[in-house]
C-alpha cells in the first residue's frame, strides 16, 4: 500500500506552524506497516491543490490529506477534490444541523460562508466530525483512496482513531505490524558507535538499524516487522549493549535529564548548581522535570566576576589570580554551591560563550566542576565550537552526561555494599 500524505496551508510553507499533523500519522502508519512514500506541502493556491491531488492520484494508493476544509475563502480542499473526481459538492444535512445548531447555542450569528464546512462531494463516504465542524470524506475513484480530513490535530487524530485506521485496515487487510524501538547513548560519538556495531549494520535485515546523530546524545533505531517483531528488537538490543551498553541511558522518548533524576532518586539525593557562562539552563531542564522538587534544591547565576564572589563566595583572590574561566573558579564554584544550597552534589559550568574572546580566551573554552558528596571536586574541560547558543547547550548536555556516568557509578559501588 502506497501512502502519501498531503498537508494543504500557505501557514506550513511559511514556518508559522509545524507540520505535526504529517509526522503522526506517519509514526501510526508505520504500526501497519504502511509504506510511507511521499510528504507533501502545498500552499493555499487551487491549481497547485489540484497539481498536488493528480499527482498523488497517479503514484499513491492511499492519499490521505490534512486542512483546507474551513469556512474562508482559502480553504481550497473541496474544491480541489471536486475538480480532480469530477464530482459535486451537496450539502451534508447532519453537518449543517450541527453548524446552525452551534451558532444558535452560543447566541451568535452564523455568516454564509460558515455554510461551507458542511460541503461533502457526492460520492465520499463521510466521517462524523466529534471534535469540530467540518466532517472527514473518504473517496475511492479509480486506483486510489483519498481521505480528506481537519487540519486541526485534536480534530484530526480522532478522525484516524475512529474511522480512518478501521478502514484502512478492513479495505487493505493490513496484518503486518511495524515496531520499533530507539536506543539512546551519551558519552560516545556517532563514528565510533557505529564502528562498535559495525558487522552488526552491515548484515542488518531483519530488525534494520539506523543510527541517528542528536545534539548530545546518538540514537539507535531499531526497526522490526512480521511474526514477533518484540523479541527480534529484544534479541538484537542485547546483542548491542554487550558491546556498548555503559553508554546506554535509555529508549524511546526519555531524556538524559530523566535518567538523571532517577539515579538521584534512587539513594534520595539532591542536586544544586552554580552557573555562569549557561545562564541557568542546566537547572531549568532540572526543575521541569516532574518531581523535582524531591532532588533539586535550586540553582545559582552568577555572570560577572563580582557576582560570582557575592553570590557564590568564589574567593577574591582565585578571581584574581586565575580569572573566572579557569579550572581554579569552577572547582570554587562547585564547592560553594554544595554548601549554601546544602546538597549532595553540586555542578559548576563557566567558560566562553563567544562571540568574542574573555579573559584571553576563545570562544568554546568550558571548565564544569563536580563536587559529588564528600568526594573530592573534580574539574573537566573541554572547547566546543559553533555559534553561542550551541556552545551554551553543548555545555548543559556535557554537564548532564557526566553526571549520568558519575551517578550510574556510584548507585553500583552502593548496590555492591548493601550486597
Amino acid at each position: 500500500m502506497r501512502t502519501e500524505i498531503i498537508a494543504v496551508g500557505t501557514e506550513l510553507l511559511l514556518g508559522q506552524i509545524s507540520n505535526t499533523n504529517a509526522q503522526w500519522i506517519s509514526k501510526e502508519l508505520a504500526h501497519y506497516g504502511t509504506n510511507i512514500y511521499h510528504h507533501t506541502v502545498v500552499g493555499d493556491n487551487l491549481h497547485r491543490v489540484v497539481d498536488a491531488f493528480e499527482l498523488a492520484q497517479k503514484r499513491s494508493d492511499v492519499v490521505i490529506v490534512t486542512g483546507g476544509l474551513g469556512p474562508t475563502e482559502d480553504d481550497l480542499t473541496r474544491d480541489a477534490a471536486r475538480i480532480v473526481f469530477a464530482d459535486e459538492l451537496v450539502e451534508h444535512e447532519a453537518t449543517i444541523n450541527k453548524v446552525v445548531n452551534y451558532f444558535k447555542k452560543n447566541g451568535r450569528t452564523m455568516t454564509k460562508n460558515n455554510r461551507k464546512q458542511a460541503l461533502v462531494l457526492q460520492k465520499a463516504s463521510v466521517l462524523d466530525n466529534e471534535e469540530g465542524m467540518a466532517p472527514g470524506q473518504i473517496v475511492e475513484d479509480k486506483d486510489s483512496t483519498f481521505i480528506l480530513l481537519p487540519g486541526v490535530p485534536s480534530e484530526m487524530k480522532r478522525l484516524m482513531n475512529d474511522a480512518v485506521f478501521p478502514y484502512l485496515v478492513k479495505k487493505y487487510k493490513l496484518e503486518t505490524k511495524i515496531k520499533s524501538e530507539m536506543l539512546r547513548f551519551i558519552g560516545i560519538g556517532e563514528s565510533a558507535l557505529e564502528e562498535q556495531l559495525k558487522d552488526l549494520i552491515s548484515s542488518q535485515t531483519n530488525p534494520t538499524i539506523a543510527p541517528l546523530a542528536g545534539e548530545g546524545d546518538v540514537a539507535i533505531r531499531l526497526t522490526s516487522s512480521g511474526a514477533a517483531p518484540e523479541k527480534k528488537i529484544a534479541d538484537l538490543k542485547n546483542k548491542i549493549l554487550e558491546r556498548v551498553g555503559q553508554y546506554y541511558f535509555g529508549s524511546d522518548s526519555i531524556t538524559i535529564e530523566e535518567v538523571v533524576q532517577d539515579l538521584l532518586v534512587q539513594n534520595s539525593e539532591t542536586i544544586g548548581s552554580a552557573e555562569s557562562l549557561t545562564g541557568g539552563s542546566f537547572i531549568e531542564k532540572i526543575i521541569q522535570l516532574t518531581g523535582a522538587s524531591s532532588i533539586c534544591q535550586g540553582g545559582l547565576v552568577a555572570y560577572t566576576p563580582a557576582a560570582k564572589q557575592r553570590m557564590i563566595q568564589v574567593p577574591k583572590e582565585v578571581i584574581s589570580d586565575y580569572g573566572t574561566v579557569s579550572p581554579q573558579c569552577a572547582e570554587e564554584m562547585a564547592v560553594q554551591a554544595q554548601k549554601l544550597l546544602n546538597v549532595d552534589h553540586a555542578i559548576s559550568f563557566t567558560g566562553v560563550a563567544g562571540p568574542s574572546s574573555s579573559e584571553g580566551h576563545e570562544p568554546g573554552i568550558v571548565y564544569i566542576g563536580l563536587k559529588m558528596r564528600d568526594n573530592p571536586v573534580q574539574v573537566f574541560q573541554y572547547h566546543f565550537d559553533g555559534s553561542r547558543d550551541k556552545i551554551r547547550r553543548r555545555t548543559v548536555n556535557k554537564g548532564f552526561e557526566l553526571l549520568f556516568h558519575k551517578l550510574k557509578l556510584t548507585n553500583l559501588e552502593h548496590e555492591d555494599i548493601e550486597k
